[in-house]
């Protein structure tokens, strides 16, 4: 499975390079973002460095490795970004959107697109999410992009799961 680009209805989400680490520094700037996720805001030389990793893959070939960024077709702005790391039938992804477009149904849009990708590609995969159980609006994320919650905690987090399609 390669990263492709990802059309949504307002979005696009375009396979993660590294000339993109200079405009995300800026989009993950505010230390707000930090809350749940833990970490501090990245410098760009930081991103780029960390983005220069993703882009090369994992050093484990049963883990793939597959990361975009969100860019708004309207204003070409990039806003946020969308991970899959996937192992075997397990799919676990994660998104974060800029502070200054929280709110207005992004970041629900962009996971959706990436699970339909995902079981597109791969109808057998389980898709999972770990979530701060304080996180609500990323929970109101995970709803809507078709996962529900587990009893099931890692690392303080609840795991959200979205079964195979049968």
């Amino acid at each position: 499975m390669h990263s492709e680009p990802i059309r949504t209805a307002r979005l696009d989400l375009l396979p993660l390079r590294v000339e993109h680490a200079t405009e995300m520094a800026a989009v993950l700037s505010d230390p707000a973002l930090h809350t749940y996720i833990g970490g501090t805001p990245s410098t760009p030389e930081a991103l780029r460095t960390r983005y220069a990793r993703l882009v090369a893959g994992s050093p484990d070939p049963a883990v793939s490795w597959r990361n975009w960024v969100l860019r708004h077709r309207t204003d070409s702005h990039l806003m946020g970004t969308v991970q899959a790391t996937i192992t075997g039938s397990t799919a676990e992804i994660a998104w974060v959107v800029g502070t200054p477009w929280q709110g207005h149904g992004y970041a629900s849009e962009a996971a959706g697109g990436l699970v339909a990708w995902l079981r597109e590609g791969h109808p057998g995969l389980t898709v999972i999410a770990h979530i701060h159980p304080a996180h609500h609006a990323s929970a109101a994320v995970a709803r809507a992009a078709g996962l529900s919650p587990t009893d099931e905690e890692h690392d303080g987090e609840v795991r959200w799961r979205l079964s195979p399609q049968l």
